[in-house]
């Protein structure tokens, strides 16, 4: 049986396409700007057709030439959309601010090659920006070229990934009936502390033999800080005199052991570990966002920690593929 064939645009590190891939979906392209990023996916990923490249330099005859006469079923991504801030406060829609030129790449792409369905992924505010607005502009793209779109938002903790995460989902189908369902939700979540209990307790600067399991180096005064800092804590466990008094409120907390995770970001040096002194490591970062130990991150440490952070967790793009074969199987 031919397996179901998919583009992966704006992939990263490959989290959809490790989801994809596990599903028994067929890689024909990926496209990735940043070269960390590629350098990672390459990896991960030998077999994958990945071309290195700003999206917006891939033209319509090219991305001809690369499918050829391959009938792609899926296109898959997440375009980053810079332009809330402005988007709707000064008269100007989403689809005309400059900075979302990458997501009408993404309906470029959808337009020339005419997939069966795509899934976008985005942020959960997506849906309610601008009062709504900006999500009907962005239906209204799609169904200009003959898709008929549905979205949600999912939280990656109702999925087996042990953090909360919000996203968006849209779906278009070329059929004039979406016949696409969102996966169903797990009613058990996962801890923190479950998905992190198997890997080595490490100080701060220690390293370990595990791939991407190496604990950053923390000053001495930072070190002390976190020391007050109880599982679950805050800023506020820490002393008046050496508590810091301004910055965002997401830094210097402790993760919950008892809870899932908060969501993964590309930067999460101010949030310790439940029980050790420190910060989470790649390893552990990348255990909350459901890669497998064997997925191995390349770069810095800064690097590591975006790539993580900007991933939809493979579980979850798992359990979204496999209702994309639902449609797909049923046509």
């Amino acid at each position: 049986m031919n397996k179901y064939k998919y583009i992966d645009l704006f992939a990263g590190a490959g989290g959809m396409s490790l989801g994809f891939d596990e599903a028994k979906f067929e890689n024909v392209l990926a496209v990735e700007y940043d070269e960390c990023f590629a350098e990672t996916y390459r990896f991960n990923f030998p077999k994958h057709n990945l071309k290195i490249a700003d999206i917006k330099s891939i033209s319509n005859e090219e991305i001809k030439k690369i499918v050829g006469n391959k009938k792609i079923d899926v296109i898959i991504g997440g375009p980053p959309c810079q332009g809330f801030s402005i988007a709707g406060k000064i008269g100007r829609n989403f689809i005309d601010d400059e900075r979302n030129r990458l997501f009408k790449e993404f309906v470029r792409f959808v337009e020339v090659i005419k997939p069966k369905i795509f899934v976008m992924e985005n942020v959960a505010a997506l849906k309610t920006h601008n009062k709504g607005k900006t999500i009907e502009e962005i239906v209204k793209e799609f169904e200009r070229v003959g898709y008929t779109v549905k979205y949600d938002v999912l939280n990656a903790v109702n999925y087996g990934v042990p953090q909360q995460r919000r996203r968006i989902f849209i779906i278009g189908t070329l059929n004039k009936e979406n016949k696409f369902n969102f996966p169903k939700k797990i009613t058990k979540q996962i801890t923190i502390a479950e998905a992190l209990k198997d890997l080595p307790e490490l100080k701060s600067g220690e390293s370990s033999d595990i791939p991407n399991h190496n604990a950053m180096n923390h000053s001495k005064q930072m070190l002390e800080k976190m020391s007050y800092v109880k599982d679950g804590g805050d800023r506020n466990d820490i002393p008046e005199d050496i508590r810091p008094k301004s910055g965002d409120i997401r830094k210097y907390i402790r993760y919950n052991s008892n809870e899932p995770s908060i969501c993964i970001t590309g930067d999460m040096r101010k949030v310790f570990h439940f029980n050790q002194n420190r910060a989470l490591t790649g390893r552990e970062l990348a255990r909350i966002q459901t890669f497998p130990d064997n997925f191995i991150f390349k770069g810095n440490a800064g690097k590591v920690q975006q790539q993580i952070g900007n991933a939809v967790p493979p579980k979850l793009a798992f359990q979204i593929a496999n209702s994309v074969k639902e449609v797909l199987d049923n046509e």
